[in-house]
């Protein structure tokens, strides 16, 4: 494991790990703030993301942002975000077994680093990863897991909200217990 998030940084930045490496145009490591206390984890960067080299920029990271917005809660103030993998699968396409091995030491790593006290799963890749391999989104969203003194909760991938929008208020209320268990375990993020 790396101790410097710079350190961590430049070495995913020139990662030649998997096939992924040879179709990105950049490479996406996250966005927030360092040491946040909650941390969204999602599947890997689609195109706009793998453009401008920033998780969550597109339709999809607008809506993100709205319902984080509407929670207080921000990327440049109070939360990380992350992927599983780093690089954008062709076509958006679910990332591969062995890209997401290839990738999830880096995602290790930050996650050691930040040390954050909540674990939101944005979409059932990365819940499946992270909370279990047999996670239902439509079934389990919104539900608690601790796992190693992290509280982890998968909720739906934005993306998947444009496209099924019933779901949206299902979401927003994930979002609604994400930031009642923050205000219980580390209210000062919302100063």
């Amino acid at each position: 494991m790396l101790n410097s998030w710079e350190t961590l940084r430049e070495t995913v930045m020139q990662c030649e790990k998997c096939e992924l490496c040879k179709t990105r145009t950049n490479v996406v490591f996250g966005v927030g703030v360092p040491h946040a206390k909650i941390m969204l984890i999602g599947e890997g960067p689609g195109e706009n993301e793998d453009l401008q080299g920033e998780p969550f920029v597109g339709r999809g990271g607008q809506l993100l942002d709205k319902m984080l917005k509407a929670v207080d809660l921000y990327r440049d103030k109070n939360i990380y975000i992350a992927n599983m993998v780093k690089c954008r699968p062709p076509q958006n396409r679910d990332p591969k077994q062995e890209e997401t091995e290839a990738c999830i030491g880096f995602l290790r790593n930050q996650v050691a680093l930040i040390k954050p006290k909540i674990i939101v799963c944005l979409g059932r890749v990365s819940a499946m990863k992270i909370i279990s391999p047999n996670f239902k989104v439509t079934k389990e969203h919104g539900l608690w897991f601790e796992r190693n003194g992290v509280l982890m909760m998968g909720t739906f991938h934005p993306a998947a909200l444009l496209r099924n929008p019933n779901n949206k208020p299902d979401g927003l209320e994930d979002f609604i217990k994400v930031k009642a268990k923050a205000m219980e375990l580390c209210p000062e993020i919302f100063d």
